[in-house]
């Protein structure tokens, strides 16, 4: 069980909490967030995606070092060359706690599962951006005006680029 650093968008109200599974649990104040091991490990593999430090679909081992990686905070035992790539750029990747690599994934894995909730309440929708097709959150009950993330470092000066 891991506590991800608070979300600007979050606030105090009580809200339903996302659920997929048991193999995973994510806990913040009084939300509680399981996921299924399918759910967690495509979320894991996004967030790295969004974060530029993986580029492209990963392989089996991959994701399993990228889940160890988000779950215990780092990988003792690499099944992939993505894990070996931790470890050598481990002075990298490792920092302050709201500026490390896996300070982020697990913030961007909460993140994405807070804001699918909402949207599972009705509290925002999905609209696609026809400009930069691209999806977007947005409020229903403000004519949909699209929400704003907190922006999320790049870690492409440590990506990992398969061999």
């Amino acid at each position: 069980m891991f506590h991800p650093g608070a979300l600007l968008l979050m606030d105090t109200q009580r809200r339903g909490n996302y659920d997929s599974g048991e193999d995973f649990v994510l806990e913040y104040g009084e939300l509680r967030f399981t996921f299924n091991e399918d759910d967690f490990t495509q979320r894991c593999e996004q967030a790295a995606l969004k974060l530029g430090f993986v580029h492209g679909r990963l392989g089996d081992g991959e994701r399993e070092d990228l889940v160890n990686l988000a779950v215990n905070g780092e990988i003792h035992d690499p099944a992939s060359a993505l894990g070996e790539h931790v470890n050598d750029c481990w002075p990298e990747l490792v920092g302050p706690a709201d500026r490390s690599l896996v300070h982020w994934l697990r913030r961007l894995v909460f993140r994405g599962a807070w804001l699918d909730q909402r949207v599972k309440e009705g509290e925002l929708d999905v609209a696609l951006d026809a400009a930069s097709h691209a999806f977007h959150y947005v409020q229903p009950d403000r004519d949909g005006e699209p929400i704003e993330l907190a922006p999320e470092p790049s870690w492409g000066r440590v990506a990992y680029l398969p061999r």
